[in-house]
This record gives C-alpha cells, sequence and structure tokens, in this order.
C-alpha cells in the first residue's frame, strides 16, 4: 500500500537533479549556506514582489535547525517532502510556513500574513470568480470557523490537519503553490539555453 501512495505522485527527484541541483546550490552559495537573499535569487522570486514574503515562510520551514540559513541537506529533505511526502507530511509542513513565530499554534495575524501572499498569488495566476469575489479577511474568518474547532483564535497542528483533510475548499486555500518543482524545471530549462 505505501509504495502505490509514493506512485500516485507525478514528481519525483532522482539523482541526476540531485546532482544538478547541487551543482546550481554550490554555484550559488560557494559557503555550503543558503542565506534568505540567495534562497529568493535562486528561485527568482522578486525580493519586493508579492511572493516575497511567502519565500521568506517557505525559507523559514526549510530551516530546520533554525540558524537563518539552509544547508544542502536541509534543502534535499524538504524539497524530497514536497516532492514524495504525503498529504499528512506536506500538510504539516505547510502549517510550519504558517506558524511564522515557531510557537505552536497559528493565530490570526499569522493566518492573514500568508493567507495575504497566497491570495495575491492565486488571484494573479488562477481566473477563480469563486476566490475572487472574497476579500482577504473573509477567507480567515471562513478558514478559521472551518478549522479552529476551540473557537480560541488559534489553530494548531491538529486542527490545520483535520481542517485541511475534511474541508475541500479550506484544503484548497491553505496548500502551498510555490512550487520548488517548478522552479527546479523551470532553471533546467533556461540553463540548457545558455
Amino acid at each position: 500500500m505505501g509504495q502505490s501512495q509514493q506512485t500516485e505522485n507525478s514528481e519525483v527527484i532522482d539523482v541526476k537533479s540531485i546532482q544538478e541541483m547541487y551543482k546550481k546550490f554550490v554555484m550559488e552559495c560557494p559557503s555550503g549556506l543558503l542565506f534568505l537573499h540567495e534562497f529568493k535569487r535562486f528561485f527568482g522570486v522578486d525580493p519586493t514582489g508579492e511572493a516575497s514574503e511567502y519565500a521568506e515562510n517557505m525559507f523559514r520551514a526549510f530551516d530546520t535547525n533554525g540558524d537563518n540559513t539552509i544547508d544542502f541537506l536541509e534543502f534535499v529533505a524538504a524539497l524530497n517532502l514536497v516532492f514524495r511526502g504525503d498529504l499528512e507530511h506536506k500538510l504539516r509542513w505547510s502549517f510550519k510556513v504558517y506558524d511564522k513565530d515557531s510557537n505552536g499554534f497559528v493565530d490570526r495575524t499569522e493566518l492573514r500574513s500568508i493567507m495575504d501572499s497566497i491570495y495575491r498569488c492565486k488571484i494573479g495566476s488562477k481566473a477563480d470568480a469563486t476566490e475572487a469575489q472574497l476579500t482577504v479577511d473573509e477567507v480567515v474568518d471562513r478558514i478559521l470557523a472551518a478549522v479552529d474547532s476551540d473557537g480560541d483564535g488559534n489553530i494548531t497542528m491538529e486542527e490545520f490537519l483535520r481542517g485541511a483533510q475534511q474541508d475541500p475548499w479550506v484544503m484548497n486555500m491553505v496548500k502551498l503553490d510555490m512550487n520548488p518543482a517548478g522552479w527546479v524545471l523551470e532553471h533546467r530549462r533556461r540553463s540548457a539555453h545558455f
């Protein structure tokens, strides 16, 4: 059964891809450490664009030891999770992106901050009339109403997992669409042209 779950995922990191990523990583980060500004440059994120704050939250989630840098092992481990992890692992990682202060829950401010970034990216790239009709605050209110089961204004990891898995709308709104697979493939295409 575990094998069938992995074959459902169309994206797989192979050894050649890891070698290419390592070459890019070493070229961009000769020190072996990726800092936030390099992370944004590495993935082509405009430091002042709408994806910038989103990238900062992803950087923090990739930085598993909390030293404000990403080494290659952290980088590959995170990409492996994004490419091959099951839904629960991906949601757990997503929760870390939302939980900006790493205190174990997502409050309204954190939710609004990341939803604002996600919302701008989604609305900018999709013409979904249902999402376009809601403001960011309405989206946050709706997510809190659906997910915050004890009504304390904070979303725990368990509430986040349960709410996302039980409500397709919530799942669509909280899933992280900034796709590292796309970044890697786009970089490979750009590198082939040079």
